[in-house]
């Protein structure tokens, strides 16, 4: 009788996990994988990397400067790149890190096509999130996947790889925005806001 009962419970942990997994969503199952499989990955463009010390990051984009190849962005705290998109129409692309420790844990950038206009449909922001996500496969690698809110008003395209998490989305009207995170530092924060 104990064995029999020993082997029912077995069997219905069994399919509760196996429900519970497929209950998953596609980027929950990805980001489990991806974070359980230890890989870390820092690389973010142009050099900067998530972990990258504040000073390095100043350095790095000081040096970078120097040679022309970024400037200073409209505002106080970004920095701006003539953005090599793949449908070759002019973008901006300018970013600030996030950071905590003094160590860059989230990149968020935002891309502008330079001659957008409401009624250009040729620079719209759908186009401009498909050349977005373009430049990113060809930096990171193919592996987004489409992800929604349930109306479907919001989507992202997302990938992971290890710890770093990539989301690309329409902010507005005429800017799509790319955030590259840090994951396990993310959590660690959740965890612990103060």
């Amino acid at each position: 009788m104990k064995i029999q009962l020993h082997s029912r419970f077995v069997s219905l942990g069994f399919l509760l996990l196996l429900c519970l997994s497929a209950c998953q969503t596609p980027y929950e199952k990805m980001v489990a994988e991806e974070l359980a499989s230890g890989k870390e990955v820092k690389e973010l463009f142009l050099g900067l990397e998530l972990g990258m010390s504040r000073k390095d990051f100043f350095e790095t984009c000081w040096e970078l400067n120097s040679k022309g190849i970024l400037t200073n962005g409209p505002t106080e705290l970004s920095v701006e790149y003539d953005a090599p998109l793949p449908s070759g129409n002019a973008a901006k692309m300018r970013f600030y890190p996030k950071f905590e420790n003094d160590k860059i844990y989230m990149m968020p950038v935002e891309f502008a096509y330079e001659g957008w206009a409401p009624w250009n449909e040729e620079l719209s922001v759908e186009k401009l999130r498909e050349d977005v996500l373009q430049l990113f496969e060809k930096w990171y690698g193919k592996g987004f996947i489409e992800v929604s809110n349930e109306d479907k008003s919001q989507i992202a395209f997302v990938k992971v790889d290890g710890n770093r998490r990539i989301r690309i989305f329409k902010k507005h009207l005429s800017i799509v925005r790319a955030e590259i995170l840090d994951l396990k530092v993310q959590e660690e924060l959740e965890a612990d806001p103060s």
